[in-house]
């Protein structure tokens, strides 16, 4: 029995339990062509939003179409272990049961790291399950998995060696909530109102003072110099003097260099090289000291005297009231200026100076440049973006790899010695060892004797190998896996990972493979509100996703977010465009409902019929061909607006009606199998966007093996068809409108048989003249050379259409009707022609404007000469 309505809830376990079952998802090198997709890991700890929702449906249909077309494919899932992020959760989860990550070991730490990942990991993945997402789920991984791992450590030990990799002292973009360092590219510069205080400093041996301008007043306990232009005859009297820093007395030189600009400020510079970058490079250059004044979580140290221990922004507040008490605060102002804050933690960042490891950029970058900006070997959609990767990869600095955490790849690098370069890099303590025995000359060395670096690698150091390392690339580049599947096809991702992912994992492509790692980008935009806004907890204008699934059914939330997401545009989601999709599941199971319900016999085929089911046959392929176009394009909004209108309004409403028998009359049995035919082809190019629906329909259809099941079943193959077949059939349908108005505006019954003469002075094609009869309810449809005379008429285009009155019409009352309406029309053309003759109008209004108006006066125009037409008719 075939349900009265459909139970997306009842459906979609159903499916998805039906297709692992079968392991339709799985995917084995064979003799196909693959088609391959890595899935962008989400944070292992993580849990379904919006972005999600809309990158991993993209990802869907582009897999589920690819199964269609006959391709071996591959859509390998897995997720990330978000040091940053995961370590944070273990770190306030601790804290909640009284647990300081500093009295922990390494090892017990990881140990509770492991746990939460073990208890909270893979949420995610369970819940795009929901979504339909078809992942060859015997392949997931996790970026922290043992051979994952040795990818990374692999890859590191190997671009040490290549001598790409080196430990430098930098001033580097300090997180002091994480208490890492992160890379420039996680640092989210925000425009923040502050203050510009002008700080006094005394001139020793005088009672002479100058001033500085600081946004950061708690810093004068690092201050090592004043500088000042050499050109800026204000000060040259300050020339080789000393200043006296205020409240902590230090005496430091004031120093010439034309870094400083004159115009900015006071014109004097306060020099604080540890927290700074400028001021670092000015203090390298002068042989300044350098004064760290900050612990690792930005409260100041001892050298902040009495406000040791306390944070920078109350320090902030509490030495401007000092300064100013003690008369060293000349004035503040507000002032607007950019801070850089942590991408993860949201923290302000501290500029710190210390040890890290680097990969050095210059030449590892060129392949990415040329792949993406001049061979085109990999592209990315929309093109746009193009830009941001150029400035992105053009302006490249060094790598800042290493992260001050342990949640993690720890670095593969083995101290021997205090020195700072008394160390060795290799892939496990065994060979560091021997290579520790050859650096020392020292053959009695142990492992004992040998400290691994605490730090472990950035997360991006581990994701950008993902395209490889899933498959095995990086330690066996000769795997069947790696040589079958790589390089991958397309990418799905956000533009926010651009550069963190994206362009490093084309650079690591060519560096380990040779060439790219996937040939096409397809960049999503944000899914925000309807008001614009991105979507955030905060806000409160997030919707949850399981919570649209249950509400609106998986296909339904599906056709929803797909139907406005065009590639790198945003997505200004309503929950009203779930309730289209939901709307369009039922419209297309009531059709199915329809044809099923017919009576089939024997009989003969009618003419109407044949035509229609030509008429589909040829509008089906021109959408074919409309929506492979969009494919290749990209354009997966504009691929599903193609298909939703051939289904909305070519099958069901033209198709069906065309074909549909009379009342409690049977279908004949030719035209019941080839609807049967349309729609399983309809139900085939619908399957990548609506899987669950579609496979319900479809096993509804026919008893069918797991063999015949429509996720391995064939896509539509592409045939020519006949342009002008669809050009009539349109032109046929308003002459069906035509009919219809008039019932409608005369209350005249479907029930009462019309007859229809025709003028044809378009020369219009006579090939639907069946199906006019048969959706007008016309019994005689004749041709003739003239005007009708006593008849109701219509023209479409050229052509003009008579309908004999019959006994059901109150002639006075038409005249009258349409005498008030030809009047009315023509008191709008004299506004319009009005206007148009007015020359200040025609020479001031946009171009735009004047073409609306003279189409207002065409459309007027037509629209009398048929009204006097009628009238004539009529009298």
């Amino acid at each position: 029995m075939i349900p009265a309505q459909f139970n997306a809830k009842e459906v979609e376990q159903k499916w998805y339990d039906y297709w692992m079952k079968n392991d339709y998802f799985t995917s084995k090198p064979d003799h196909r062509t693959p088609y391959t997709i890595v899935i962008p890991p989400p944070n292992v700890t993580g849990v379904l939003h919006m972005g999600h929702m809309l990158n991993n449906t993209i990802q869907d249909v582009l897999i589920r179409r690819a199964r269609l077309k006959g391709f071996n494919a591959c859509w390998v899932p897995g997720t990330d272990h978000a040091s940053i992020a995961t370590e944070a959760k273990v770190v306030a989860k601790l804290k909640e049961e009284g647990i300081n990550k500093n009295d922990l070991t390494r090892e017990e730490f990881l140990k509770h790291a492991w746990e939460w990942t073990d208890k909270y990991g893979g949420t995610i993945l369970e819940q795009l399950k929901q979504l339909g997402c078809s992942c060859d789920w015997s392949r997931t991984k996790f970026t922290m998995d043992d051979d994952m791992s040795a990818s990374v450590i692999h890859s590191f030990v190997d671009l040490y060696n290549k001598g790409l990799i080196y430990r430098g002292y930098r001033m580097v973009n300090w997180d002091p909530e994480a208490k890492t360092t992160l890379s420039d590219e996680e640092v989210i510069f925000e425009e923040r109102q502050g203050k510009l205080y002008f700080i006094k400093y005394k001139i020793e041996g005088s009672e002479d003072f100058l001033t500085v301008a600081t946004t950061r007043p708690e810093t004068i306990f690092g201050d090592t110099a004043i500088c000042i232009n050499p050109n800026d005859e204000r000060f040259s009297h300050l020339k080789g003097k000393k200043a006296i820093v205020p409240i902590c007395g230090r005496v430091i030189p004031i120093i010439e260099d034309e870094y400083v600009d004159v115009e900015f400020g006071t014109g004097c510079l306060k020099v604080t090289p540890a927290h700074d970058t400028n001021d670092k490079v000015l203090g390298d250059k002068h042989n300044l000291e350098i004064i760290d004044i900050f612990n690792e979580d930005a409260s100041l140290n001892s050298f902040g005297l009495h406000y040791q221990g306390k944070d920078r922004f109350i320090v902030r507040e509490e030495i401007s009231k000092e300064l100013e008490t003690i008369g060293a605060l000349a004035k503040t102002e507000t002032h607007l200026n950019k801070v850089g804050t942590s991408e993860r933690t949201k923290a302000v960042i501290e500029p710190r100076l210390s040890d890290q490891w680097f990969l050095s950029m210059e030449e590892l970058v060129k392949p990415a440049i040329k792949a993406v900006l001049e061979s085109d070997e990999i592209k990315l959609y929309p093109s746009r973006f193009n830009n941001t990767y150029a400035h992105w990869l053009n302006n490249i600095r060094d790598w800042n790899i290493s992260r001050q955490l342990w949640w993690g790849q720890q670095i593969p690098a083995y101290y021997f010695g205090d020195g700072k370069e008394d160390f060795v890099v290799a892939e496990n303590i065994e060979k560091a060892v021997e290579l520790a025995k050859v650096r020392t000359g020292n053959a009695q060395l142990q492992a004992s004797d040998l400290k691994q670096d605490a730090d472990a690698l950035d997360t991006w150091f581990s994701s950008w190998l993902w395209p490889m390392a899933v498959f095995g690339g990086v330690l066996n580049p000769q795997s069947e896996d790696f040589k079958y599947y790589y390089p991958t096809n397309d990418l799905v991702t956000g533009p926010d990972i651009l550069f963190f992912w994206v362009a490093r994992m084309i650079i690591a492509g060519y560096e380990y493979a040779g060439e790219k790692p996937f040939s096409n980008v397809y960049l999503t935009g944000l899914v925000r509100d309807k008001q614009g806004r991105k979507m955030s907890k905060s806000l409160g204008n997030s919707p949850e996703p399981l919570g649209l699934i249950e509400k609106f059914g998986a296909d339904g939330v599906r056709v929803g977010l797909l139907l406005s997401a065009s590639a790198g545009n945003d997505i200004l989601f309503d929950e009203e465009l779930c309730n289209q999709g939901k709307g369009f599941s039922n419209k297309i199971w009531n059709a199915f409902k329809l044809i099923k319900g017919w009576e089939v016999a024997d009989i003969a085929q009618p003419e109407s019929s044949k035509v229609a089911i030509e008429w589909y046959e040829a509008k089906l392929q021109q959408t074919l061909a409309e929506i492979e176009d969009n494919f290749d394009k990209y354009r997966l909004s504009d691929a599903l607006m193609a298909i939703y209108k051939l289904v909305w309004d070519d099958f069901c409403s033209w198709f069906l009606e065309m074909i549909k028998p009379g009342y409690q009359q049977p279908i004949d049995r030719a035209t019941f199998e080839k609807a049967i035919e349309m729609l399983e082809n309809n139900l085939k190019l619908l399957h990548p966007f609506m899987p669950f629906l579609t496979e319900e329909i479809w096993q509804h259809i026919t008893e069918r093996t797991p063999e015949q099941a429509l996720i391995v079943s064939e896509w539509p193959k592409a045939k020519a068809f006949d342009a002008k077949l669809i050009a009539d059939f349109d032109f046929a349908t308003e002459v069906i409108s035509g009919i219809r108005t008039i019932r409608k505006d005369k209350n005249i019954p479907f029930k009462d048989a019309m007859e229809l003469k025709v003028v044809n002075n378009e020369k219009a094609s006579t090939y639907f003249d069946s199906v006019i009869q048969k959706l007008g309810n016309v019994t005689t449809l004749e041709y003739v050379s003239d005007k009708v005379d006593g008849a109701l008429s219509y023209r479409v285009k050229s052509n003009e259409y008579f309908i004999p009155i019959t006994g059901n019409i109150d002639v006075e009352a038409e005249i009258a009707k349409l005498t008030e309406e030809l009047n009315y029309t023509k008191g709008f053309l004299r506004s319009v022609q009005g206007k148009l003759s007015n020359e200040k109008f025609v020479t001031g209004a946009p171009e735009q404007v004047i073409a609306n108006e003279r189409k207002k006066e065409a459309d007027a125009l037509a629209k009398i000469a048929t009204l006097e037409q009628s009238l004539a008719s009529l009298k």
